[in-house]
């Protein structure tokens, strides 16, 4: 469970540096100076070009039959670095789609992840699945900025938001058409959730303060998120036997990022990670 490392859920520890209070500071900053570089006004024009697949996003997580993969575009990881040197998102996503991701996840944060927004607009570009923008969303210019861009769906961080910025914000996701995972670490966190009205809940295994991960965070929480909620499981997913022990206690979409961006073939090594046994072995002869 988050907090077992001796970071409160609260907050951290002294001697521990709080990475999720960075990456918020410096998004602040840069949504400073995009204001300036491109006003709302332009960003609402922008949105009206493209009508997002939002419904589509929560549609394809709760029918989709087999394991259904959100696979992540990222370039870079605080904790591991680059993860992949040559990094083309729109082939990498075109791949995961071709091997049966139900949607594909661009990180799009700059500063720790090297993301960026016409990352996410060439992916959408590319690819017919829905596309999730994975980015710390701190204010409406963002979801403005999202839609623009080409987003179905974005992310909502509860330890990044208070409650009132957390209910406005999902509301106008809403209103915009967008799709939204509110993502959580901790039980504090999943009942603000609940009480936002979440209809997506993502547990994320990784402590964004930390960038420790430790998997028990989904069992631990499945049994609290309410019936008729979306659930998705999120980080520390490598093997099939992951998905699987995820899918049998309740988890209907799995956000897997590093383990396939690292690999020399990131679609086939999703297309292996989806596969079950029997259908290995058909294609193995």
């Amino acid at each position: 469970m988050i907090g077992s490392d001796g970071v409160g859920e609260g907050g951290v520890s002294g001697s521990v540096p709080d990475l999720l209070e960075a990456i918020l500071g410096s998004t602040r900053h840069a949504v400073e100076i995009a204001r300036t570089s491109r006003p709302l006004e332009v960003l609402e024009k922008l949105s009206g070009e493209r009508e997002p697949q939002g419904k589509l996003f929560e549609e394809v997580l709760r029918s989709h039959r087999g394991l259904p993969v959100i696979a992540e575009c990222k370039r870079r990881s605080p904790s591991r670095g680059v993860l992949r040197e040559d990094y083309c998102p729109a082939s990498i996503a075109s791949a995961y789609e071709a091997a049966g991701a139900a949607a594909i996840s661009v990180l799009t944060e700059p500063a720790f992840f090297d993301g960026a927004l016409d990352h996410l607009t060439s992916v959408r570009r590319a690819v017919d699945v829905p596309v999730l923008r994975k980015d710390f969303i701190v204010c409406e210019y963002q979801l403005w900025e999202s839609r623009a861009a080409g987003a179905d769906a974005v992310l909502l961080i509860v330890a990044a938001l208070d409650d009132i910025e957390l209910s406005d914000l999902l509301k106008l996701a809403r209103d915009l058409r967008l799709a939204v995972i509110v993502e959580v670490h901790n039980e504090e966190e999943l009942q603000r959730g609940i009480s936002a009205n979440a209809e997506i809940i993502g547990v994320n295994n990784r402590n964004l303060r930390t960038l420790e991960v430790d998997t028990n965070v989904s069992f631990s929480l499945i049994d609290l998120i309410p019936k008729g909620t979306v659930a998705i499981a999120e980080s520390g997913i490598k093997v099939t036997q992951d998905l699987d022990k995820l899918s049998a206690c309740g988890y209907r979409g799995f956000l897997v990022g590093e383990s396939l961006i690292t690999q020399d073939d990131p679609g086939n090594a999703l297309r292996e990670l989806i596969q079950r046994p029997d259908e290995r072995s058909v294609g193995e002869r």
